[in-house]
């Protein structure tokens, strides 16, 4: 755990230092199926970038999220409350934005990829006794995975609207909708049956999970005003 708190505390140190023309933003994310998500504080720099003309720039950044829950899929059965717990996750955009400027204010619309890294996973065994309890018409069920964790990525599509609020400052209002899985593949067994019949276990081997990395970002950003934009 200390080594990937170490490694990211120096991804971020760059992004601080060049974001410092650009500002510092607090992303939240609402993911299909998962439970509403922060960032950790100050760990999220974002709209890192140059202008390639005066209407397109390419942007990136980062956000470290403190995820609350996300769903698995690939799974025989489907579950509405997330399977994967409590989690902290790396999140960096690489993107490029279409900018159309106003007198005090700018509207962009962007779209890129992603990549992410979800790290310190815990599984919601509670949810997935549940899934598989209604998969298998059981009163009762218990289970029990590995799983191997790997990085993952997706594309996403937003807006982003900024209003200069004095001089030297602007505030902006983002929001991206993300569309990503990293691969989870999961082994174990999980056991159980009627409460008036007999038990059974069954070995099994998802080798196709994934993590869904679907839902919402909302962003909320101040700025400093700099040469790089606008």
């Amino acid at each position: 755990m200390k080594k990937y708190l170490f490694v990211i505390a120096i991804c971020f140190t760059g992004f601080t230092a060049s974001a410092q023309e650009v500002g510092l933003s607090f992303s939240y994310f609402i993911p299909r199926n998962g439970y509403f998500s922060t960032p950790i504080s100050p760990f999220s720099f974002r709209g890192v970038g140059f202008n390639i003309n005066r209407f397109i720039a390419f942007e990136t950044g980062g956000s470290l999220y403190r995820m609350s829950g996300l769903n698995i899929m690939g799974l025989p059965f489907e579950s509405r409350e997330p399977l994967v717990g409590p989690n902290f996750t790396l999140f960096v955009p690489v993107e490029l934005v279409f900018q159309f400027p106003g007198k005090r204010f700018e509207f962009d619309i962007k779209g890129g990829g992603f990549g992410f890294y979800g790290f310190a996973h815990k599984l919601n065994y509670g949810n997935f006794d549940r899934a598989i309890r209604s998969y298998e018409g059981w009163d009762v069920a218990n289970s029990a995975f590995t799983y191997k964790n790997r990085p993952g990525y997706g594309f996403h599509v937003g807006a982003e609207l900024t209003v200069d609020v004095t001089k030297q400052y602007r505030v902006s209002l983002e929001c991206n909708y993300l569309m990503g899985s990293s691969s989870l593949p999961l082994t174990g067994s999980y056991s159980g049956g009627d409460l008036a019949g007999t038990n059974e276990e069954k070995t099994v081997e998802y080798s196709g999970a994934k993590i869904d990395f679907t839902g919402l970002e909302f962003s909320i950003g101040v700025y400093m005003k700099s040469g790089r934009r606008r």
